[in-house]
């Protein structure tokens, strides 16, 4: 049957979904019936969603494909503002659980025909009854369509306890809709050979119920204190990665620091070297005779960020490293050779860092406790140690020249680091 759809008419069936998901941007989906999990893994990167869950009552074929369900790498490495939550139910869709109520969508795929006509109108009380989501999509196979599909004798799967025309569907949906206080509205995929379409309709048919105003609550066929009853067990739950989490948030954040400070001690290295090396620059025009002056467009491009942001990246000589350590003790620190980048030049020359810390203060207060970053002491600017090939490139004499002193050991006190003023 499927070879004589393009595409498939699985995939039909699920792309509907899709586009309705991306119409209507319902922030929490349950899909009844999920079998192999197929939906759900096209689902998850549509971050519309914010809670999906899906239930089957074949628990070992839900455990087989759960971890497909799974955050992949790059939901680690870019992690995003979307939240995304997965739950996965053994349980039959018969049965109610208080943990499916409040849902914006449930879909049910195929899945009605494979239930007794006793277990559909149980499922109906359910869904429509107890769950009383805010809309709500069902496929089933459309019998009139049978006799085009080749080689078909019977139902269409051999689990099928019954198949509907176009006017037994639309018959219950109406039904289910008027008794629970919904609307419906009725569609399908697979359409019919040129001429056909009228007469049998789509192949697989679709009705489409939207809850109505006011009606939240009509028809709630179960007492109160069956809320605390869990009829389903849960085999699968993950959290994705998102920047609304602190923890996650500032890893990202450092990590986006770290690579900018090394980006910006580079230039500061190429600056210097530039400088040593091709420092004088004879020019000579016909209207002024001979000038020297310096020349580097490396500098110059740090340069003119400096000046934008007001601020400037200068060589420290005795800076001091500070971090807490334990319950706010200060920590010895060991004063190093390092090149301080004030953060406003940092939040103004990284977008995103500026748009992760939202604001300088905030990016401060990100970076002061953690231990791969280093601060001044008035945490205005970020230090970033020079490395003995960093030393190296620029050569005694340069060292001398610029100021730097030997390293040495150090611990301060509290009121020594109020009378310590920093180097700007």
């Amino acid at each position: 049957m499927e070879p004589i759809f393009t595409p498939a008419l699985h995939k039909q069936r699920h792309q509907f979904v899709i586009d309705f998901v991306k119409r209507n941007r319902p922030r929490k989906v349950v899909d009844l019936g999920c079998g192999e999990c197929s939906l759900l893994k096209k689902l998850k990167f549509h971050r519309e969603v914010e809670v999906l869950v899906g239930v089957d009552i074949d628990g070992a074929k839900l455990k087989k494909c759960m971890h497909g369900l799974a955050p992949i790498p790059t939901d680690y490495l870019q992690p995003t503002y979307d939240q995304l939550h997965i739950e996965l139910y053994q349980g039959s869709v018969t049965q109610n659980d208080p943990r499916l109520r409040g849902f914006h969508l449930v879909t049910s795929i195929e899945l009605i025909e494979h239930l007794t006509l006793p277990d559909v109108e149980r499922f109906s009380e359910v869904v429509f009854g107890y769950m009383i989501p805010a809309e709500v999509i069902i496929s089933t196979p459309n019998s009139e369509y049978n006799p085009l599909l080749p080689g078909l004798r019977g139902f269409r799967h051999s689990d099928h306890k019954f198949e509907w025309t176009r006017a037994e569907f639309q018959s219950w949906a109406v039904k289910v809709s008027s008794e629970y206080g919904y609307e419906v509205e009725f569609t399908g995929v697979g359409e019919a050979p040129p001429g056909q379409q009228e007469r049998v309709g789509y192949c697989s048919q679709i009705a489409v119920f939207h809850r109505l105003r006011g009606r939240d609550g009509c028809n709630i066929l179960f007492a109160d204190d069956a809320e605390d009853l869990l009829s389903y067990t849960l085999l699968y739950t993950v959290n994705y990665p998102s920047l609304h989490d602190n923890n996650i948030l500032r890893r990202v954040l450092v990590s986006e620091v770290i690579y900018w400070t090394e980006k910006l001690k580079r230039r500061w290295r190429e600056v210097r070297t530039e400088e040593r090396d091709e420092s004088i620059v004879w020019c000579q025009t016909a209207a002024e005779g001979d000038e020297c002056f310096r020349s580097s467009e490396c500098g110059a491009e740090i340069n003119r960020l400096m000046e934008h942001c007001g601020r400037y990246m200068a060589e420290n000589q005795e800076e001091e490293v500070f971090g807490t350590k334990g319950q706010g003790k200060q920590e010895s620190c060991r004063l190093q050779r390092c090149v301080s980048i004030p953060l406003a030049v940092l939040w103004t020359s990284c977008p995103k860092v500026s748009a992760l810390s939202g604001n300088l203060s905030n990016l401060r207060h990100l970076l002061t406790t953690d231990p791969e970053v280093k601060l001044s002491q008035d945490g205005s600017s970020l230090l970033v140690d020079l490395q003995e090939q960093d030393l190296e490139e620029e050569g005694d004499h340069d060292l001398e020249d610029s100021g730097y002193t030997e390293v040495s050991q150090c611990s301060y006190s509290a009121a020594q680091e109020e009378d310590w003023e920093p180097n700007v």
